[in-house]
């Protein structure tokens, strides 16, 4: 029955006029009687598992058009070919498709020309290749031959009936009916079929520019979901490329078309899963409690994530993990892309944020390359020179055993070398020891220097670290000494153009390990740029700007938005606190020119009531005469532009930290968008500084 030559011999059989009941009529078939059979034109699509369904999600138009070429060539069995801007290959001869940077798990890939539609929603659901062909055989014979009410029947023992072009419909069985059973016109209501995807409802997009300017790793923070959706790094990072792409639409539209720019690519960085791969959640299970089970699960799988980074064994995996991950998927980026002229970013969220702070913070230029030495900034030219050893045993008040150092050729790092029986065979007593120990063991760790001393081109001797913790100005990184866990950092084989940090709490654990400012003139050693991004309602975020100018009181830079300016609601805002500004300002100016009549004084001398607003809108100059005193003259003094502010070489000078504009709803509740504002980045479409 499922036979081409069955399905004829059905045909044949039947009446070939409708009957009265029937679904089609007499003017859709005489409308295409006469038509020509044109074959079908297919589009690839893969299988997706999305909320424990499976959903069929197309290719875009570039990349099935490769597929359908690599196809029709006849030799597809071993073919591999790259889609979806080369994150995910093909394989044609297995009809599935796999992630190439991460691991995720392999999707059915299928050459799709008929569908039905699903039976809980408007989703259309492409039959198998192999049963396509046998309805587009019967396709293909009807038309040709003018004749329809064609039944085959699938599989899966389904009825499907071709009433004619228009209208074709797809019966499910009926449990306990056999052959003898119910007809198919009462086998419930039936499912519509379409041919082609041009006439099912899909959005196809048209592909990714194949030229890549830039490229960026994106590294997660706490937990396995980066969103309130509960979705993964993957998923949220696919959303990062989409308004990305969407941007280059809106606004670089006429320069994309001239292939004068390209994309820019996200990739997605994974710690979390090695972390909890290393038996350690065997380990917390023992120890949890049976109570309120979900939130101790919740706690254990993600804000314990915290404490894993500050403890020396598990934040030593996760570096290492970031860092290898970084490398090795820049490597293969360079195998797949080997014309990639473009520079390399990298963004943190949250916790991620932090880790590649420390990352970075710890790099080393020793890449082949030394233009970054030759920029390295003289940060130590205010701070005067290395403590000598005569200096520091002077400082002990234990000068008389420098001439024993000094005849041992004894300097500071070998001193840190020196055990106390080393010392008592010098002939030091036990107390000068122990001092001599203890700080120069402590400065040891907390200043690092055991480390290799770097030169400047011209010379000057780089080891200097101010004291105690109070600067952040050593080239080597974030030292021990203020709290940073105790690990090795690895090396980075490229050198990140610019660092993105969203919803960051780099500046409270910085604060936190005890550093109280960020040296002006420090920046990364191998990263030339450094955003800190953050929405207003973030609980979790914190600035950077103000450790590095802690004088200075001043706003964040607001974020424009993709349309190119501010949201209604904060102009009305400003609208508002401008009007009520200005009216201040002319109230008190009247109430003081009242006073002025009153009293025929030159400039009297403010009441001590009167506020320091008061006193700056209006400053008293004792060689003004009273003419020189009236409304007209003397308007309401407008506030000068600020100067621009100048917050160290973190960012190349430039500001450092940048705020979203909050969306209207998300004002009249702060506390209610709090959570969402730290899982908004993401989807936010205020990302013109990646193009």
């Amino acid at each position: 029955m499922s036979s081409v030559e069955s399905q004829q011999e059905q045909s044949s059989q039947s009446d070939p006029s409708p009957s009265p009941n029937s679904c089609s009529s007499f003017e859709l078939v005489d409308m295409d009687a006469g038509s020509l059979y044109e074959p079908v034109s297919p589009h690839w699509f893969y299988c997706k598992i999305i909320d424990s369904k499976e959903t069929w999600i197309p290719f875009n138009s570039q990349d099935s058009q490769q597929l359908e070429e690599a196809y029709s060539s006849g030799k597809d069995y071993n073919r591999i070919v790259p889609t979806d801007g080369g994150r995910y290959d093909v394989h044609l001869g297995e009809r599935m498709r796999y992630a190439v940077y991460w691991d995720e798990l392999a999707s059915e890939v299928r050459r799709c020309t008929w569908f039905y539609k699903g039976d809980k929603d408007n989703k259309y659901i492409p039959y198998s290749e192999s049963f396509s062909q046998v309805l587009e055989e019967t396709y293909m014979l009807a038309v040709t031959l003018d004749e329809w009410k064609k039944k085959l029947e699938s599989p899966n023992r389904e009825i499907i009936i071709l009433h004619n072009p228009k209208l074709m419909v797809h019966y499910q069985p009926v449990a306990g009916s056999d052959e003898w059973g119910s007809a198919p016109a009462e086998q419930g209501r039936p499912r519509t079929v379409k041919r082609g995807v041009e006439n099912i409802s899909v959005e196809i997009h048209c592909g990714e520019p194949l030229q890549i300017d830039h490229l960026v790793f994106v590294v997660h923070g706490i937990g396995p979901a980066c969103d309130l959706r509960f979705r993964s790094i993957v998923q949220c990072v696919n959303d990062f490329r989409s308004v990305s792409l969407n941007l280059l639409q809106t606004h670089f539209k006429k320069a994309q078309e001239n292939q004068q720019i390209g994309r820019v690519e996200f990739l997605p960085v994974n710690w979390h899963s090695p972390l909890h791969s290393t038996g350690v959640d065997v380990d917390l299970q023992r120890i949890t409690l049976p109570s309120i089970n979900r939130l101790r699960h919740f706690t254990n799988d993600t804000i314990l994530d915290v404490f894993f980074y500050n403890s020396p064994t598990y934040c030593q995996t996760i570096v290492d993990t970031v860092a290898s991950e970084m490398n090795r998927i820049y490597i293969l980026f360079l195998q797949r892309n080997p014309n990639f002229k473009g520079s390399v970013s990298i963004a943190g969220h949250s916790l991620g944020s932090l880790i590649l702070f420390d990352i970075l913070t710890n790099q080393k230029d020793s890449l082949g390359d030394t233009d970054s030495e030759k920029d390295l900034p003289s940060i130590f030219m205010d701070q005067g020179d290395t403590p000598t050893l005569e200096e520091d045993l002077k400082k002990l008040q234990l000068s008389e055993f420098f001439s024993i150092f000094e005849k041992e050729k004894i300097d500071k790092e070998a001193l840190t070398l020196c055990t106390d029986k080393d010392l008592q065979e010098m002939g030091i007593p036990l107390g000068p020891r122990k001092k001599i120990l203890n700080y120069f063991r402590t400065r040891k760790n907390s200043m690092g220097v055991n480390r290799p001393t770097p030169q400047s081109p011209a010379g000057a001797n780089m080891s200097n670290i101010p004291k105690e913790s109070e600067f952040y100005s050593s080239t080597n990184g974030l030292d021990v000494g203020i709290g940073q866990v105790p690990v090795k950092y690895p090396r980075l084989i490229y050198k990140p153009e610019i660092f993105f940090a969203f919803g960051s709490p780099i500046g409270m654990f910085l604060t936190v390990r005890g550093l109280k400012r960020i040296d002006p003139n420090y920046r990364f050693p191998t990263c030339k740029g450094f955003f800190n991004i953050y929405h207003p309602f973030d609980p979790v975020a914190y600035r950077i700007e103000p450790m590095v100018v802690p004088g200075m009181e001043f706003e964040p830079m607001l974020i424009p938005h993709h349309k190119g300016r501010k949201r209604m609601h904060l102009e009305l805002r400003e609208g508002l606190t401008r009007m009520s500004m200005d009216l201040k300002n002319n109230l008190l100016g009247s109430l003081r020119m009242a006073w002025k009549s009153f009293t025929r004084a030159p400039y009297p001398a403010l009441q001590a009531s009167e506020t320091a607003e008061e006193t700056e809108a209006e400053p008293e100059s004792n060689s003004e005469k009273p003419s020189d005193v009236n409304t007209e003259e003397n308007p309401v003094p407008v506030k000068e532009e600020a100067p621009p502010i100048h917050v160290g070489m973190l960012n190349g000078g430039q500001r450092i930290d940048y705020v979203l504009q909050e969306k209207p709803i998300e004002s009249f509740n702060e506390y209610l968008f709090a959570l969402q504002s730290h899982l908004c980045y993401c989807l936010s479409q205020h990302q013109g500084l990646f193009q």
